[in-house]
């Protein structure tokens, strides 16, 4: 529990909720966790079609009221820590590769290290 499944990398413009479908295409899973961005109908929808529950804390603009697995939620934590261990390398946390092609390879080496370490 804790590793990476998949990354999409984006413009660092473009929202994340934008990827939520490539995200989950072909995963199988009971729940998706994901923080307060991904609180939105489409998020939602994806979720739905792909069969799993999902286990998003709800924004206070949301009109629709909807509860969730606070217990199961708190796993979250290791996706954030994931994160921060990869940041640790300059290379992420600062984005110098001018490719997207050389960024994602040593975005899967780091991966690939915190995995095994």
């Amino acid at each position: 529990m804790g590793n990476p499944v998949r990354f999409i990398l984006t413009g660092g413009e473009r929202n994340d909720i934008t990827q939520i479908e490539g995200l989950l295409h072909g995963l199988k899973a009971g729940h998706v966790l994901a923080d307060k961005g991904y609180d939105g109908q489409r998020a939602m929808d994806a979720i739905a079609a792909s069969g799993a529950e999902p286990v998003v804390p709800r924004r206070i603009i949301t009109a629709k009221w909807r509860s969730f697995d606070a217990t199961i939620y708190k796993d979250r934590n290791l996706i954030e820590r994931f994160f921060n261990k990869i940041k640790h390398f300059r290379r992420i946390a600062t984005r110098y590769d001018k490719l997207a092609r050389n960024y994602a390879g040593f975005l899967n080496l780091v991966a690939a290290l915190k995995c095994c370490l």
